[in-house]
C-alpha cells in the first residue's frame, strides 16, 4: 500500500468536492478545477476529508493510488491558496510589462517576444521580477518553464530568465587562469 496514497485530505472551509464516475470536481475560492480518473482506484468524500483506496489488487491500481491522492491534495491546496513562481530576469536592457493579456519581453534579440496568457494564469511584473500565479500547479510550472525558456540563463554573465530560488553556475571567461 503507498505510502502516500493512504494519507486523508483535509478539505478546508470554503471548497468543495466533487466526485463522479470517472470525473473530480474541485471548486474554492480561486476558481475550479477537475481531473478524470481511473477505475482501478476509488475516491471517497467524507465530511472534511478525502480519502483514496484501491479497487483491485495489482500493480498499475498501486501506481495510481498515490499519484491521485497528490493530484487531489494539489487541487485543494491550488483552489484554497493558490500556486506561484517568481522570475527573475538579469541583463542590461531585459524588462517585462504586462498588456491585458499579453506579457511583452525585451530580452536583447531583434524584436520583443509576446506571450499570450492564458486563461486561469495571473502574471505579475514588479522592476526585474515576474510572478506567475494560478490554481493548477502543473499549469503554473508549465507556464514558467516555457517563459524561462525563452532566455535561460548564460553561464558567463548570468544574462537571462532565471527562477528565483535557482543558483546558476557561473564561469571564469577566456583570461580568468593563465
Amino acid at each position: 500500500m503507498s505510502r502516500i496514497g493512504k494519507l486523508p485530505i483535509a478539505i478546508p472551509k470554503g471548497v468543495k468536492v466533487a466526485v463522479t464516475e470517472d470525473m473530480i470536481t474541485v471548486e474554492g475560492p480561486k476558481g475550479k478545477l477537475e481531473q478524470d480518473y481511473k477505475p482501478d482506484v476509488e475516491i471517497k468524500v467524507e465530511e472534511n476529508e478525502v480519502t483514496v483506496g484501491v479497487k483491485k489488487d495489482t500493480k498499475t491500481a498501486h501506481s495510481y493510488h498515490g499519484l491521485y491522492r497528490s493530484l487531489i491534495n494539489n487541487m485543494v491546496l491550488g483552489v484554497s491558496q493558490g500556486y506561484s513562481k517568481s522570475l527573475i530576469i538579469n541583463g542590461v536592457g531585459y524588462r517585462a510589462e504586462v498588456n491585458k493579456d499579453i506579457l511583452s519581453l525585451s530580452l536583447g534579440y531583434s524584436q520583443p517576444i509576446d506571450y499570450y496568457i492564458e486563461e486561469g494564469i495571473t502574471i505579475t511584473v514588479e522592476g526585474s521580477k515576474v510572478t506567475i500565479a494560478g490554481a493548477n500547479k502543473q499549469r503554473v510550472g508549465q507556464v514558467s518553464a516555457e517563459i524561462r525558456s525563452l532566455r535561460p540563463p548564460e553561464p558567463y554573465k548570468g544574462k537571462g530568465i532565471r527562477y528565483d530560488d535557482e543558483n546558476i553556475r557561473r564561469k571564469i571567461g577566456k583570461s580568468g587562469i593563465k
